[in-house]
């Protein structure tokens, strides 16, 4: 009887360190988001807008591509994809996929302060209904 709680108690510590792992990962894929994104919107901004004839847009995108800042965001892109690997190995699909959602209230609050855009009562209102959302469906 003890030896059978002793297991018990040991497949539960195991299941809890899976679980706050998976979540690490995830934790790790929605950072590494955030930030290709703030490094991209960043470095398009300095870059300006994009021409309209196709050997200027080449021009630019390549020019893009060549920015240390951009091959940055282009990695941590890359290396999102592969922490999401990993979260989905420790996490079931339908509760890890709705921590997918917290981007969308990061970069309003980063957009915000880092490029000025607009933070109107609408943003605030779906990123409240995101968080209930992300809320809800985790408890399932």
């Amino acid at each position: 009887m003890v030896s059978e709680m002793a297991c018990h108690a040991n497949e539960i510590e195991e299941f809890r360190m899976r679980d706050l792992r998976g979540y690490a990962y995830l934790a790790s894929c929605l950072f590494l988001v955030i930030y290709s994104q703030i490094i991209m919107k960043w470095q398009i901004d300095k870059a300006g807008t994009s021409p309209s004839g196709v050997p200027e847009v080449v021009s630019y995108v390549f020019r893009l591509l060549l920015n240390p800042w951009v091959i940055s965001g282009a990695i941590a892109t890359f290396l999102a994809g592969i922490a999401w690997l990993l979260a989905l190995s420790r996490l079931e699909l339908s509760h890890a996929y709705p921590f997918i959602s917290l981007t969308f209230i990061f970069m309003l609050f980063a957009s915000a302060v880092l490029f000025n855009e607009p933070f109107t009562w609408q943003k605030m209102a779906g990123s409240a209904l995101i968080a209930v959302g992300i809320v809800l469906s985790s408890q399932g």
